[in-house]
């Protein structure tokens, strides 16, 4: 009887219930380049690395991007490696990879097919950033900022947890609110 119990709590448990959460552990997952082919995420990280999400057509999002072009610039020069991911079924490819370069980026975008990376992390809005350390922990899960306005940033959140991370020690506000464009994700077929 007991055995049977067991079965069956086991067997209502999802195979593939992953999902990469603050304090919890990031394992490998795939991304697409927007010229084809596929990239690992263990190929991308480095002692320090930030997650984010981005957008074509999200005005918030797009209100970032002189934001990410900095952040990437400055802090890649330190070590850390940033992962930016697409994961809207309504932008393709192409038009992610002229939307880079149209803004300018000096960073690479990944894209994330029927979105199951952004599921397995949870991701919900553009722009939305996740920070993990050397030992492949989230410690850092929100925005980049508080302020849509670059003027009126009163929290700089993905600064703070990055300085933090770098410096070996806890991020004091490891979560905050992301803000932004909800991701347009595929169709799940049923």
């Amino acid at each position: 009887m007991h055995r049977l119990m067991l079965f069956g709590a086991l067997a209502a448990l999802p195979i593939h219930a992953e999902q990469f959460q603050l304090g919890g552990k990031v394992s490998d997952f795939s991304l697409e380049k927007l010229d084809g082919g596929a990239v690992s995420y263990d190929s991308l990280k480095g002692d320090v690395t930030v997650v984010t999400w981005v957008s074509v057509q999200c005005p918030i999002s797009n209100d970032y991007n002189e934001r990410m072009t900095a952040l990437y610039d400055e802090y890649s020069k330190k070590g850390v490696h940033f992962i930016f991911v697409n994961s809207n079924a309504t932008e393709p490819a192409a038009r992610v990879a002229d939307h880079a370069k149209s803004s300018g980026f000096t960073f690479p975008v990944y894209k994330d097919p029927a979105n199951v990376v952004a599921d397995r992390f949870g991701a919900s809005v553009t722009p939305e950033s996740f920070v993990v350390d050397k030992s492949g922990k989230i410690v850092y899960h929100g925005y980049i900022d508080d302020s849509r306005n670059a003027s009126k940033v009163s929290n700089k959140g993905l600064r703070n947890a990055l300085d933090a991370t770098m410096a070996g020690k806890p991020v004091a506000q490891a979560e905050t609110k992301a803000f932004g464009c909800t991701l347009k994700r595929a169709k799940k077929a049923s």
